[in-house]
């Protein structure tokens, strides 16, 4: 059952349970929502690459930082095509497009975008796209053009987003996320753990999605992976049991969403992913490379997937039940 009232006290009591209880209660909730032996293959194609004009301190695709991540123009429309067709070959049924934009402007690079979700739209997979802020305008096209989600993560808490990120205020991205929903899109929106944050500000993130009504479509749990140059290079990995946790309570507070399993999982072992999905994650990225970060190659990810005796869910499942 779905709730849109959950306080940050419940989640704290859930949250100091013992790992296994807690864990199987997460289970239970997935298995009466989800097909536990069903998980989504997704696949990010970064678009335009670098030179983003935010100070996101996790970020290697910010101007403002000395990163192995340099500026690169925007792909072309036959380039993106390329990408997203080797992905739905290889078993992906959610193409992402990313680019590093503060914020959509009306221009030959957003109609090149709404070209390439039309296009992507018509191998019968479900596209979503991140590019930053956006006005209702810009939404009613995109949806128009075809496009199933857009991506805009609140990233932690409102208290601790304003230790990281000063160029964007987490209202601005609570009026995106007000803006996609009006249109009809379905909204997809997460964070990342282990950027410095107390149990406290992973706790409120989940509040803040979790009053939300209705709940996010999706909700990608990221890891932080250090970016050499920034300003959260040298940040110590966060514990697998931490992310564990933050899968099964996000699998709590949001019953039928689909929850990410997302950047990190690069130094995660078979075991403990095994865990994460058990805890109520039903998605993962499928493919090298997660933007600028790496990502266990398709040949492990299917080993995996294999050895869990896990299937890919099909494309626009439960659409008609989309947010």
């Amino acid at each position: 059952m779905e709730r849109y009232n959950w306080t940050l006290e419940e989640l704290v009591e859930l949250y100091n349970q013992p790992l296994l209880p807690l864990v199987s209660k997460a289970q239970g909730v997935h298995a009466q929502n989800h097909a536990i032996d069903e998980i989504q293959t997704c696949t990010l194609i970064s678009i335009k690459t670098g030179g983003c004009p935010e100070d996101c301190k996790y970020c290697a695709q910010s101007s403002r930082y000395q990163t192995a991540v340099k500026a690169e123009p925007m792909m072309g429309l036959e380039a993106v095509l390329e990408k997203a067709k080797e992905a739905v070959a290889r078993g992906s049924t959610r193409v992402c497009l990313g680019a590093a934009w503060k914020l959509v402007r009306d221009s030959k690079q957003f109609d090149a975008v709404l070209k390439m979700v039309k296009e992507i739209t018509d191998l019968k997979v479900e596209v979503c796209c991140t590019l930053g802020c956006l006005n209702e305008e810009q939404a009613e096209k995109l949806k128009q053009a075809g496009l199933f989600a857009y991506n805009h993560n609140l990233d932690s808490s409102e208290k601790f987003y304003k230790t990281i990120i000063t160029t964007r205020s987490y209202q601005d991205r609570l009026d995106t996320l007000n803006i996609v929903e009006k249109s009809g899109l379905s909204v997809c929106c997460g964070g990342i753990i282990g950027m410095g944050e107390t149990f406290e500000d992973r706790l409120q993130l989940l509040v803040t999605l979790g009053r939300r009504n209705p709940h996010p479509e999706s909700v990608p749990i990221n890891q932080l992976v250090p970016i050499s140059g920034t300003p959260l290079g040298d940040q110590k990995k966060i514990s697998t049991w931490e992310v564990i946790r933050m899968i099964a309570l996000t699998r709590i507070v949001m019953p039928k969403t689909m929850v990410r399993l997302s950047a990190g999982r690069m130094e995660m072992s078979f075991e403990a992913q095994a865990l994460c999905i058990f805890a109520g994650a039903n998605s993962i990225f499928y493919g090298e490379k997660l933007l600028t970060v790496g990502n266990p190659s398709v040949d492990t990810d299917e080993e995996m997937l294999s050895l869990f005796g896990l299937k890919k869910r099909p494309a626009f499942k439960d659409a008609s039940c989309a947010i």
